[in-house]
């Protein structure tokens, strides 16, 4: 369930669909620990391009669901309204 707007770690996007930049060090950190891992992962280009491909989908798969979980919900936004 996501939260309240002021507790969100990932804001809702001004324009599109999806979330912004995070709002709360608890998102920067997400953030700083998904770029790390996905990082990390660079030799298993060695193994295979498929295999760091999964990799990063399983990454991004997660970072997605933080994002439901902790951020506001997603909608299509067309910008503010006033």
């Amino acid at each position: 369930m996501p939260l309240a707007k002021d507790e969100a770690w990932f804001p809702a996007k001004t324009y599109g669909w999806g979330w912004s930049v995070p709002r709360r060090w608890q998102g920067w950190l997400v953030m700083f620990v998904f770029i790390a891992a996905l990082i990390a992962g660079t030799p298993l280009v060695r193994r295979g391009p498929a295999v760091f491909a999964g990799y990063s989908l399983a990454l991004v798969a997660v970072l997605v669901a933080v994002c439901y979980w902790k951020g506001e919900k997603p909608h299509w936004s067309w910008g503010r309204r006033e």
